[in-house]
């Protein structure tokens, strides 16, 4: 849904505040000017003599429709501002978590008066009522849509405000500089309100070397929050879909003695003691020199995406099926993994091995590869799998065992204007060591404080206000 980020008109807004689909409880949240009369409009307190909502107590009664029609028994709190969260008067009414009471308790609101709140409403509020920055704004939202514990205390630490104090510092040396620049450039003769380009050139770099800090995060936190790339990658018939569905504990994926059944690839996540992995299951790798060569073309598509995959992860399990000797095309393949991030997995270990099958484990090892025996039917060896899987990830993306719990994980959107405001500081040190003019230099060096500002919404275009808020949810 496309959404504007709204003026501040002074009107009244309300949403449901919960998730769709049937829960316990339901909360219906309304912010503004109204929130309070709209709230005791509804509400029948069950004690006698109710004056009305006391701020910041809970209140136990009924909501009535305009025709005296009980709609359900809730809980009702306020909170006036600018002490919540938007900064202006909040009522919430928690309800029974079912969608028709929710929507009924709504739309009474909405009959009487209140606006149904757009996307990210709620926290846009919040901004420009001064209750967050915009960096604290987008954690909601990383909070919300955290798949993991690690994922969720790198939110939280953006949310109370980490980030911005990293960002407002280095903007505030920089600020400093700039109101000497201006003076060097207004009084050029002056020499006591002179600033050296030296000492000009070192604080750019002092502050490019804390930006750069910040970006460090980056990649290391998209491992806790967004996840990492691991392959199923192998020979027809090794086992791949039976070990996927092992991994996740269901029959994700058609499994058949039949060659060439996956034919597509299969994404799957799973949570490895806190880190997020996206699984792909691939096509059984064939090539023209075996008895039974691709002639499908959707089969042959499918073996170019699985080596496409293999290129790209962050890991590659290469599963070989244990109880056959190695065949010249998986020495060739074997031979082509990186040990750092290849894993190869002795799948069918419950069966009793042909001739020469013996020796795979050798093999492998010779190759410099680490391997590991299981069977996806038994579950046998699937923990140490899961293990050794889950120290190949974290080494290839510097994630370590744990997140660092003092690190800052700026998003996409944050990693471009550092990034801006990197390359700005680093012309800027070089363009002051050639000696350019003081009033060329202030324009990477305003060009640097903008981007900074823009992290953090003190200059905030309402494109990158509505490309944000946009993303919310409904209620937030």
């Amino acid at each position: 849904m496309a959404h504007t980020a709204p003026l501040r008109t002074g009107d009244t807004i309300a949403a449901i505040a919960t998730a769709q689909g049937p829960g316990a409880v339901g909360i219906v949240r309304v912010s503004g000017s109204d929130a309070r009369a709209l709230a005791e409009g509804l509400f029948r307190s069950s004690r006698p003599g109710f004056s009305g909502l006391k701020p910041y107590r809970l209140h136990h009664g009924t909501l009535v429709d305009a025709s005296g029609r009980v709609l359900d028994e809730v809980l009702a709190a306020f909170m006036p501002g600018p002490a919540s969260f938007t900064g202006e008067d909040v009522a919430e009414l928690y309800c029974h978590g079912g969608p028709a009471v929710l929507r009924a308790v709504l739309d009474e609101l909405l009959a009487r008066g209140a606006r149904l709140a757009g996307p990210g409403e709620f926290s846009f509020r919040a901004f420009t009522n001064g209750r967050l920055d915009l960096a604290q704004a987008e954690a909601i939202a990383e909070t919300i849509a955290a798949p993991t514990r690690a994922a969720l205390h790198l939110a939280q630490l953006k949310l109370s405000g980490a980030l911005s104090e990293r960002i407002n510092a280095v903007r505030e040396g920089l600020e400093g500089l700039r109101a000497r620049l201006c003076l060097a450039v207004d009084f050029p003769d002056e020499d006591v309100e002179c600033l050296p380009l030296e000492e000009l050139r070192g604080q750019a770099l002092a502050a490019r070397e804390a930006v750069c800090a910040l970006l460090s995060g980056v990649e290391r936190a998209r491992a806790w929050r967004e996840g990492l790339l691991a392959v199923l990658a192998g020979r027809v018939n090794a086992g791949k879909s039976s070990l996927l569905n092992a991994l996740v504990g269901r029959n994700r994926a058609l499994v058949s003695a039949a060659p060439g059944t996956t034919r597509d690839y299969i994404e799957e996540q799973v949570e490895l003691s806190g880190l997020l992995v996206r699984l792909v299951d691939t096509a059984g790798l064939r090539g023209a020199d075996v008895a039974d060569p691709v002639t499908d073309p959707v089969e042959a598509a499918g073996q170019d995406l699985a080596r496409e995959f293999m290129a790209r992860a962050e890991a590659v399990l290469y599963v070989l099926d244990a109880s056959r000797p190695l065949c010249p095309e998986d020495r060739a393949a074997l031979a082509e993994l990186a040990p750092a991030r290849a894993l190869v997995v002795l799948n069918k270990s419950d069966l009793p091995a042909c001739d020469g099958a013996d020796g795979a484990a050798e093999a492998v090892e010779a190759m410099g590869l680490a391997s590991v025996r299981v069977s996806a039917k038994s579950g046998a060896g699937l923990e140490e799998l899961c293990a050794l899987l889950r120290g190949r990830l974290a080494g290839a993306a510097g994630a370590g065992g744990e997140p660092d719990p003092d690190a800052l994980a700026p998003n996409a959107r944050q990693a471009g204007a550092l990034s801006l405001a990197r390359d700005e500081l680093a012309a800027l040190a070089e363009e002051a060591a050639s000696g350019l003019p003081y009033d060329i230099l202030g324009l990477r060096l305003d060009a640097a404080c903008r981007a900074l500002a823009e992290l953090t919404g003190d200059i905030a275009p309402d494109d990158v206000l509505n490309a944000i808020f946009s993303k919310f949810c409904i209620g937030k």
